[in-house]
């Protein structure tokens, strides 16, 4: 039978399946003459889909690439990343100056290009905003997503300022992402939080507080592998402690380096296989877990006036393939 109640990627909706659910129990209580004699009162389902055992499979990768290195330039990011042989892309909010009143434009030029949109970088989740707007305007970026078909919406956060930072900040912005992640599970669109320097999730521990906070059913976790280490973590061991709390995850390096003036960061982001990161043991740990989704490249900027984001994303895509034996 068709399956009609399937939402995007196949998934079933909560919605969809509740109000089904109700009109077969609906249905049953009818007299068989009157069943019979009119047209189906539900919509047919595809029952197997609840009826296949959850199997243990291998690890299984699918690599992605952010647009962030080149900027605003959204239509040449996406030209270079099908170039280069990625298959997904991850694009920022930016794009929707473009392509907000046009979805289908995007979608069709994803299309083109055989590229899926893994995610769509939504901005920062503000505490300190009325929480209306802030789940409004995230709302709005989810049906983007949705539109467009892709896959997940991600979050960062806005670390307060002007005030001291409490406990029960991190645990205002566990219960906002939940009521953010509820709405956007409506429309087919898993919510992922990515922990972040500068913001309430940048150390080990504040990563847990907030997680602890937020229901797991509709927060996942967009683990950054470089910001977690520079925040004092250790990436490989998030990898193992955050095991069923993974959406995608964010590839990437970073290097130390000695600033010329006080307020200058003491990093910065590099490709992959230039930096401290330890990435063999990364892809070990995905692979201990059974990891299967989404790594999605980033390099937030050129390390050098002589190279181009195409060729960055080619150093890093080397180094997949000829050091960690991956095929893009």
């Amino acid at each position: 039978m068709a399956a009609q109640a399937y939402g995007p990627q196949g998934k079933v909706s909560r919605r969809n399946f509740l109000s089904s659910a109700g009109a077969l129990i609906a249905a049953s209580l009818l007299p068989e003459k009157l069943c019979s004699a009119s047209e189906p009162l539900y919509p047919p389902m595809d029952l197997s889909y609840f009826e296949r055992p959850l199997t243990a499979a291998p690890a299984e990768i699918r690599f992605g690439y952010a647009a962030i290195t080149w900027g605003e330039n959204d239509r040449q990011a996406i030209e270079d990343v099908a170039a280069l042989g990625f298959p997904g892309i991850q694009l920022r909010a930016n794009v929707l100056k473009e392509f907000g009143p046009k979805p289908e434009a995007l979608r069709e030029l994803l299309e083109e290009h055989k590229l899926t949109m893994v995610a769509l970088s939504s901005g920062n989740l503000n505490i300190d905003a009325p929480e209306a707007d802030e789940l409004a305007k995230h709302l709005a970026n989810a049906r983007f997503v949705h539109d467009v078909g892709g896959l997940y919406l991600q979050v960062t956060d806005a670390r307060p300022r002007a005030r001291e930072v409490t406990r029960e900040d991190y645990r205002r912005l566990g219960r906002l992402m939940t009521e953010l992640g509820k709405r956007t599970a409506d429309l087919g669109i898993p919510l992922g939080y990515h922990n972040h320097m500068d913001s309430l999730g940048e150390r080990p521990e504040e990563v847990d507080w907030i997680l602890a906070a937020a229901d797991p059913r509709y927060a996942k976790l967009e683990l950054d592998i470089a910001h977690y280490l520079q925040g004092g973590g250790d990436p490989i061991q998030a990898i193992e402690r955050y095991h069923d709390r993974h959406l995608f995850l964010h590839i990437k390096d970073l290097e130390t380096v000695h600033p010329s003036a006080p307020n200058q960061k003491t990093y910065r982001f590099v490709e992959l296989g230039r930096g401290r990161v330890d990435l063999p043991g990364v892809f070990a740990a995905l692979r201990k877990i059974g990891f299967r989704g989404w790594a999605v490249v980033e390099l937030d900027s050129v390390t050098s006036p002589a190279l181009t984001p195409k060729d960055c994303g080619a150093i890093s895509k080397k180094y997949l393939e000829e050091k960690l034996g991956f095929r893009i």
